[in-house]
């Protein structure tokens, strides 16, 4: 049985940094942050590990789990969602406290998709993969960046559904401000493997294949576990992201996963945009896809609204999610269930 949160308006909103802070010169944005989620119905609590930032993290890794540890805890704060991303999360798992966890929200991306999932996998407890704390302070949200709402507020036992954006970021431009945020300049256009319409189903599970990598053979990483003890067994839906590596590192990443396990009941596979994945001597990103998806005789989807190339989809670890591609565009309908 999966657990899910529900965000209404008039909550608090934690706000951590269980990777990387901000520096002194960003803290203008963390304010700003705060004030559009105020303007949004909500109230926010910034801790102390926000306002930091020195040798690759915003504090130690037993003070970074301290602070989240206590937000957890604390009656008063009904979500929480990460400042941003990083470099060093899996530092403080070991001194995380699975083990009593109100039924609360966090959501995040990049170096946070290692405790989402971590999370999920040992508890139950549904995360989800969306827009940092940052992404959501401008003064209009792209349709599906703003889905997080939608998705946040979703009962258990119903359903919401999200469908591929009409364009995306490219590349950050911090030299042109909008009051989007985002520079969405390019035609979005969701792949398949087979070059033919995919359609399959089964629980989400995913974040930034960079970091996520590394829980496999871990406590926190434990996939079979997983299925036995909270879906019964049922197939899995994997989603990633690729952020820096070119495409023989991705492939031997996806090896390693492949036998830890982690696609064993593995119904499909979505990868997010990236600007990595770098060919290495005529070996391209879709080598890697079509070989994978060959091996695993599954379908595989590409090129979707997920990670470092805005805007994404807020995806939910733990929902069970049906997902059709057909013709560039695609939807995900996810199910509280």
């Amino acid at each position: 049985m999966i657990y899910y949160p529900l965000l209404s308006k008039g909550e608090t909103i934690g706000i951590t940094a269980p990777s990387s802070g901000a520096p002194e010169h960003l803290h203008p944005v963390v304010r700003e942050a705060a004030e559009r989620m105020k303007k949004r119905g909500f109230k926010t609590v910034i801790g102390q590990t926000v306002w930091s930032q020195n040798k690759a993290a915003s504090a130690s890794p037993k003070l970074r789990a301290k602070e989240f540890n206590s937000m957890m805890k604390e009656q008063s704060i009904h979500h929480i969602v990460p400042l941003w991303g990083g470099e060093l999360l899996i530092e403080m798992l070991e001194y995380t406290d699975f083990k009593k966890l109100d039924k609360k929200w966090i959501m995040g991306y990049s170096d946070i998709s290692v405790l989402l999932l971590a999370i999920t996998l040992k508890t139950g407890l549904a995360t989800a993969h969306g827009p940092n704390f940052v992404d959501v302070r401008g003064e209009m949200m792209d349709e599906t960046t703003a889905k997080w709402l939608d998705v946040l507020s979703t009962m258990e036992g119903k359903s919401v559904a999200q469908y591929a954006s009409s364009s995306y970021q490219k590349e950050w431009d911090h030299a042109n401000p909008t009051s989007c945020i985002f520079h969405l300049t390019e035609k979005t256009e969701w792949k398949t493997i087979s070059g033919k319409e995919e359609s399959f189903s089964g629980r989400l599970l995913g974040g930034c294949l960079d970091v996520l990598r590394h829980l496999a053979g871990t406590p926190y990483g434990n996939v079979t576990e997983f299925r036995e003890q909270f879906t019964l067994g049922e197939p899995v839906v994997w989603y990633f992201e690729n952020d820096q590596m070119n495409a023989a590192e991705l492939r031997r990443t996806l090896v390693q996963l492949k036998l830890a396990g982690w696609f064993t009941g593995c119904a499909g596979l979505l990868f997010g945009r990236s600007s990595a994945s770098e060919p290495v001597d005529n070996y391209t990103v879709e080598d890697v896809y079509s070989v994978l998806a060959e091996e695993l005789e599954i379908p595989i989807v590409y090129d979707i609204d997920c990670g470092h190339q805005p805007p994404q989809m807020t995806f939910v670890n733990g929902a069970f999610a049906e997902v059709t591609a057909s013709n560039g565009r695609g939807k995900v309908e996810q199910f509280f269930t």
